[in-house]
């Protein structure tokens, strides 16, 4: 996004953990002020007063960052300052213009981001407002993925302690991440203790957890199964620790479900209104009837690619995502790598999706097939496939409108019907 006001004044913020520098730039690359202001809300007041008394109108002084979030930003943009945001690597780059050496602190940093705002406007990004709806879908998605990232963690721990002294478990449930099988653990703890239930005791703890897929008889068969010998007092080391473990899955497990269920409320929020006042579906709508799609993934594009989403800009929503691949060539060498400078939160959920849109869409698994026998990986193949998607995808909101697999089977069909006609 271009700005169309020109700006005057030019200021660089090198935020910092207790205190922020501040330079300012007018047009001619002079010096104005150079100031610090620590991190509370009263300085943060003080900041934006003090640009403004430096400037004169907030839309002629543009100021750059490194992290385009924060309380800084958000302030910034309420004020009504121009705020731009810089890639780190970018800024690590321009700061070599000002000292080779590798010369490097918080004030050379704020002139550094003043200077390059000044000079080379085109390498930042202006930022805008967010919507308050995106910004707690993100907060939510991202904590979605923390817990899972948690529980994963925490369930690793407990399958390591049952393998070391109770395998009769990992018979039963193999990752030991179901709630039957913890309350299970609680209730008979060591392998002797297990060995002393009945199929009542078990055909009612699998009735209070909807356990069909395997009967109480079962169960106490796997239990009484001659356990391992161990040391003394391993088992009851073993058990303290799982007993401890069990208790912390059990609150990430309903954590994990509780925000699951405030995703889904909050996408069914914005996807609520059928219609805008022009005729179009809202974007969430448009993104969750696509193929593939779920809550979870829904969630974490709408927060993640928010910008590129709301501009219908492919080609930045590719880059963003990591389906724009890379291409160095010097001289008579060239060669075309994988783009890893994207966000991985956003390249995740994209290659989760369009793996599921492969399996229930006839023309996107054509593609796939094609890329894997053209001599690509499944990675490769799922990569192209994605960016595909993604063109789709922005087409989709372009129209504003809904997916719709019977219109492309519609438009392959007219496709063949005039390549059969040509004589």
């Amino acid at each position: 996004m271009k700005r169309e006001l020109p700006l005057c004044f030019f200021a660089g913020v090198d935020r910092g953990g207790e205190k922020h520098v501040v330079y300012v730039l007018d047009q001619t690359g002079k010096q104005v002020v150079e100031f610090e202001i620590v991190h509370s809300g009263a300085q943060q007041l003080e900041l934006a007063d003090r640009l403004q008394r430096t400037c004169g109108d907030p839309a002629q002084l543009g100021v750059a960052l490194e992290a385009p979030h924060g309380a800084v930003v958000e302030h910034l943009l309420e004020r009504g300052f121009a705020v731009y945001a810089i890639n780190p690597k970018q800024l690590d780059r321009f700061r070599d213009r000002h000292s080779p050496a590798g010369a490097k602190d918080d004030s050379r940093d704020a002139r550094v981001l003043a200077g390059a705002l000044r000079t080379d406007p085109d390498s930042f990004r202006l930022l805008e407002a967010e919507n308050p709806q995106t910004i707690e879908l993100r907060e939510l998605s991202r904590l979605d993925a923390s817990l899972k990232r948690d529980f994963r963690r925490a369930s690793n721990q407990l399958w390591e302690q049952m393998y070391r002294y109770y395998p009769q478990m990992l018979a039963l449930c193999p990752a030991v991440d179901e709630p039957w099988v913890w309350a299970l653990i609680k209730k008979a703890p060591l392998p002797a203790a297990g060995a002393k239930l009945t199929p009542g005791n078990i055909r009612h703890l699998l009735a209070a957890h909807r356990i069909r897929r395997i009967t109480a008889e079962e169960v106490v068969a796997a239990l009484r199964t001659t356990p391992l010998q161990v040391a003394p007092g391993t088992a009851e080391a073993a058990s303290r620790h799982a007993l401890t473990l069990v208790p912390r899955l059990e609150l990430l497990f309903r954590q994990i479900q509780e925000t699951g269920q405030s995703i889904e409320s909050m996408l069914e929020a914005m996807a609520s209104d059928e219609t805008e006042t022009n005729g179009k579906h809202r974007d969430a709508a448009i993104l969750l009837s696509l193929p593939g799609i779920g809550p979870v993934t829904g969630a974490t594009m709408l927060a993640e690619a928010a910008e590129p989403l709301r501009q219908r800009d492919y080609h930045a929503l590719r880059c963003y995502a990591g389906t724009a691949p890379i291409t160095r060539q010097s001289g008579k060498r060239r060669t075309v790598v994988m783009r890893r400078g994207c966000s991985p939160r956003l390249r995740e959920a994209l290659f989760h999706s369009v793996s599921c849109h492969v399996q229930w869409d006839p023309h996107s698994q054509a593609q796939y097939d094609k890329l894997r026998a053209a001599g690509h990986g499944h990675a490769r193949a799922v990569r192209g496939v994605a960016d595909r998607f993604l063109h789709l995808m922005v087409v989709l909101l372009k129209n504003g409108t809904l997916y719709d697999p019977q219109r492309r089977v519609a438009a392959q069909t007219i496709g063949a019907g005039c390549l059969s006609s040509k004589p």
